[in-house]
């Protein structure tokens, strides 16, 4: 039976989880490094080498391996355990990140601060993917048990949490980028990753179980890939990553432009308050539509606001307007997160996650290589073109395979929005 809850289950009674904490503490201190890597690199890049485009370049080749080797560790912690995949991980991520640091002190040429990038990226530990995986073995639907209705509770939850560690992320990487040492970042970073994977790690008991797909009537799945929507998924979270990298580079070059250096982490930070305070809200309202609708709506809002940075010159005009661009993408991720509880089976689920989350990191690196190039060239207008230039794509993909974001057997339901007991369709 499924296990009994209040009439309207919210934070509250998700964070009354039994265990939730033992993960979750350990975990936001793990994740914050996420935010401030590519920061950090562009920070420290650019200010060695005096170019926009080389620092951008650089940060999109840690982006791409990223997003590579990602769904191959997600893949390794379904199969093997989270811990088993993080103890290694964290290491070699603070070892790389610290070579690339002495690189770009040393005024390397690029092909071997690229080359420092790759393991950079490769090593970057997949503790979001990892909490939400938590979240879904605890919550998620199992033999002889319902799904409980906190589960979309938990993907606002952390999609809040995201979004608060980009709030503190890019402020802190640059100030301390700015105000103590241009490598200062990346250092700051290597050492959370560390501390904080290592502790993750240590928390076995929540971790999701490993299933040993040698024994008889064991599930076996394909790559989470090979699911038509979590490749839907994909391409909608390729044009978030647009969003941020595309914001990052090009509020940094603004900030320059107009004799305020220190700006860039304000208006980022205002950026990435606006997903935090959507990700709140998400999280407290009855939802009566379904997740595909939400996804579908949020990223036509986030396609809409958008496109109309690059015609922006006023800081406190920016400022306001990349506070609704924030606003619009928490509904988008935390939809798209919600969907993948009913597209793809639990024991591919943590690499369903690194999958979206290896997009988002991928159309990152993308926009902050294109980003950089046109903020060179063309300053930092030029730049927020191509936040609209990646979410129109996505969203036109998004409702041309729309149909792909049901769940085979249409007729299956899942739990649904905060405050409701009762099913209801994915759409």
């Amino acid at each position: 039976m499924a296990s009994t809850v209040s009439e309207r289950p919210g934070y509250g009674q998700l964070l009354r989880t039994p265990g939730a904490w033992t993960f979750l503490l350990p975990g936001f201190a793990a994740r914050q490094p996420f935010a401030m890597l590519t920061i950090g690199i562009v920070l420290l890049v650019q200010h060695t080498t005096g170019s926009y485009g080389s620092a951008g370049a650089v940060a999109a080749v840690t982006g791409v391996s990223m997003a590579l080797f990602a769904p191959q560790t997600g893949k390794l912690a379904d199969r093997f355990g989270q811990r088993a995949v993080l103890l290694p991980g964290v290491l070699v991520h603070a070892a790389a990140v610290s070579l690339l640091v002495t690189l770009a002190l040393a005024d390397a040429p690029l092909w071997a601060l690229f080359a420092a990038a790759v393991p950079t990226g490769a090593s970057v530990p997949q503790i979001g993917p990892m909490v939400r995986a938590r979240w879904a073995a605890m919550l998620g639907a199992a033999p002889g048990r319902e799904a409980s209705p906190l589960l979309p509770t938990a993907a606002a939850f952390e999609s809040v949490t995201d979004e608060f560690t980009f709030v503190i992320g890019p402020v802190v990487a640059t100030a301390l980028c700015t105000g103590v040492h241009p490598a200062a970042g990346l250092i700051a970073e290597a050492a959370l990753t560390l501390v904080g994977g290592l502790l993750f790690a240590a928390r076995r008991a929540t971790q999701p179980p490993v299933r040993d797909r040698s024994l008889p009537g064991t599930e076996r799945h394909a790559s989470a890939l090979s699911i038509p929507g979590v490749r839907v998924l994909a391409v909608a979270f390729l044009g978030i990553g647009s969003v941020f990298g595309g914001m990052q580079v090009s509020l940094t070059a603004f900030a320059e432009e107009i004799g305020n250096p220190g700006a860039n982490g304000v208006l980022y930070g205002i950026f990435a308050a606006g997903n935090m305070l959507a990700g709140i809200a998400c999280g407290a309202v009855a939802w009566k539509s379904g997740p595909r609708r939400r996804l579908l709506v949020g990223y036509t809002a986030l396609a809409l606001t958008a496109s109309g940075l690059w015609a922006v010159h006023s800081a406190p005009l920016l400022a306001g307007l990349g506070l609704l661009v924030g606003l619009c993408i928490a509904p988008a991720l935390i939809s798209g997160y919600t969907l993948v509880e009913a597209l793809v089976p639990g024991s591919a689920r943590t690499e369903a996650f690194t999958w979206l989350t290896g997009a988002v990191a991928l159309g990152q690196a993308a926009a902050v290589t294109v980003a950089g190039q046109l903020a060179d060239g063309h300053g930092a207008s030029a730049g927020f073109l191509v936040p609209l230039v990646g979410t129109v794509l996505a969203l036109a993909t998004l409702l041309t395979l729309r149909s792909r974001l049901l769940p085979a057997g249409a007729g299956r339901t899942v739990a649904r929005g905060i405050g409701h007991r009762g099913p209801v369709t994915v759409d």
